[in-house]
């Protein structure tokens, strides 16, 4: 495995081979010797951000740990013309076997990066920044938002665990937004600094920003109603723009005067980078 790859992404490599392979690659043992040697190459073929070497290289050395690789690529560069990414020697079998797990978790996380750096682009010049969620694949949260912060943009919370985001279910079970705001920072003073309360009307804001609520969270709402939510507010707290972001609204939504954007297609929708992989025997 990889020395940069932590415990639970290595976990995941492992599950990953285990589902593709199960008992054995038939058709890798069947027609290639055990010993056979082999070059392998990954291309990118569209324009796009690469990200997720890492776990590629860490795919190929859980089936040979003799493998050996040369990053042909810096991650987190956009590049429009493509090119060569990745080159990998060793056991033929193993480039074999990995090929498809390791182009899974790369052209998906290249793809993640490739989407945050598109709407990093189209926020450029205008001060707020976009944020991704917990709109994530099961098991590949902390690669997918690596993947976003390589690409340019900006990650918010990991899970529940590291922030507080009182969301209007909350709010209905703590009989309002005061009640919810003194509990939570009763219950997690630590936190105090990560609150943040979602609001849908003129109203909620008035009792977020009366309970001292730091950073609201404009649930969708559209531009105009954003423009008056920014001046309601009036730089009293920090505002977040939230429900149905695309690349194409991104600009408008920042025009509004808000300081951030979340963006759940940043994971959800990023449609996976195109990459192929070559192999060659030795001869």
């Amino acid at each position: 495995m990889s020395p940069d790859l932590d415990l639970a992404s290595a976990d995941l490599v492992r599950a990953a081979l285990r589902e593709d392979v199960g008992p054995g690659d038939v058709t890798a043992t069947a027609t290639v010797e055990a010993q056979a040697l082999a070059q392998a190459r990954i291309t990118q073929k569209e324009p796009g951000v690469i990200y997720g070497l890492d776990v590629a290289e860490a795919v190929f050395s859980e089936l040979d740990p003799g493998a050996r690789f040369e990053r042909l690529v810096q991650e987190g560069r956009w590049r429009e013309q493509g090119g060569p990414v990745l080159a990998i020697s060793g056991r033929a079998r193993a480039l074999l076997t990995g090929e498809r797990t390791a182009l899974n978790f790369l052209t998906h996380l290249s793809g993640v990066a490739t989407m945050a750096a598109l709407a990093a682009r189209e926020l450029e010049g205008t001060g707020a920044r976009v944020l991704d969620t917990r709109k994530t694949i099961p098991g590949l949260r902390v690669l997918e938002k690596a993947a976003v912060a390589a690409g340019g943009a900006s990650n918010h919370r990991v899970g529940l665990f590291d922030a507080i985001l009182i969301k209007e279910n909350h709010i209905a079970a703590a009989g309002g937004i005061a009640q919810a705001l003194e509990r939570a920072r009763a219950a997690a003073p630590e936190l105090a600094g990560t609150l943040e309360v979602e609001v849908r009307n003129a109203d909620e804001i008035d009792e977020a920003i009366a309970a001292g609520a730091p950073r609201l969270l404009l649930d969708n709402m559209d531009e105009s109603q954003l423009r008056a939510a920014v001046a309601q507010v009036a730089g009293r707290a920090e505002l977040e723009a939230s429900g149905g972001v695309s690349l194409q609204t991104l600009g408008t939504l920042a025009q509004t005067g808000v300081e951030w954007i979340s963006m759940g297609a940043l994971t959800h929708s990023a449609p996976a980078l195109d990459l192929s992989m070559i192999v060659e025997a030795e001869r």
